[in-house]
């Protein structure tokens, strides 16, 4: 991972044609993502790239939210993302898999958070889902410890929604993308939304939602047969 990495995955998100429903992300080779690439804390600095700003720069937070645009878009309620890891997914690569909405594991996958062991706090959009997901002690403890997260494991702490054998990875996002395509796009899209809201909204405000939600949805179909 570098910023031309984050740049690139922000520009897929910005050009996204509009009928995809489903991204799937998969890392090539044995490993989903190795996270930051380190050259960038060198003299020298990653080949054929401009070197990272200074902290003190005082467009340096600009930056980094430049850099988070890349995550950002997986949450689009328009989309479903996937994240297909196979073997390391650390730091960066981790939160990369925490920015899809859904993470199909093989049995192989290792997951760290590794910033705090290199002096970094994680800054790509990752620490509010990995609360989300493990609650807060324990994210706590995985960040502060920067270990490593073994596929079992993480299905237990519900950071994956199958673990499945390495060879078997391919089959089961097909199988996962199948299904999600099956679901009617206009529906799929606002439920999404619904469920986004949800956590922040009281039982009456989700109800106030739904209600919305439905006759939005129904209004338009009607509109258009």
């Amino acid at each position: 991972m570098t910023p031309a990495v984050w740049r690139g995955l922000a520009a897929i998100g910005a050009g996204l044609p509009a009928e995809i429903r489903v991204v799937v992300l998969r890392g090539a080779g044995p490993s989903f993502c190795a996270g930051i690439d380190l050259r960038m804390f060198s003299a020298e600095g990653v080949p054929g790239e401009d070197p990272p700003l200074s902290a003190a720069d005082p467009a340096f937070e600009r930056s980094v939210a430049a850099y988070q645009e890349g995550y950002l878009w997986l949450r689009d309620p328009d989309i479903v993302s996937i994240a297909a890891v196979q073997g390391h997914a650390i730091g960066a690569g981790f939160q990369l898999a925490l920015a899809c909405d859904l993470r199909i594991l093989a049995d192989d996958a290792k997951l760290c958070m590794k910033e705090p062991a290199l002096g970094l706090v994680p800054d790509l959009t990752g620490t509010k889902p990995l609360v989300d997901i493990v609650g807060l002690p324990r994210a706590i403890e995985l960040c502060l410890t920067a270990r490593t997260v073994s596929a079992a494991e993480a299905a237990q702490l519900r950071l994956a929604e199958l673990v499945v054998p390495a060879a078997d990875l391919d089959a089961a996002v097909a199988d996962l993308t199948a299904a999600l395509l099956a679901t009617d796009a206009a529906a799929a899209r606002a439920t999404k939304r619904l469920l986004i809201q949800a956590g922040a909204n009281n039982l009456e405000q989700q109800a106030a939602a739904e209600r919305q939600a439905q006759t939005t949805l129904l209004r338009a179909r009607l509109a258009s047969s």
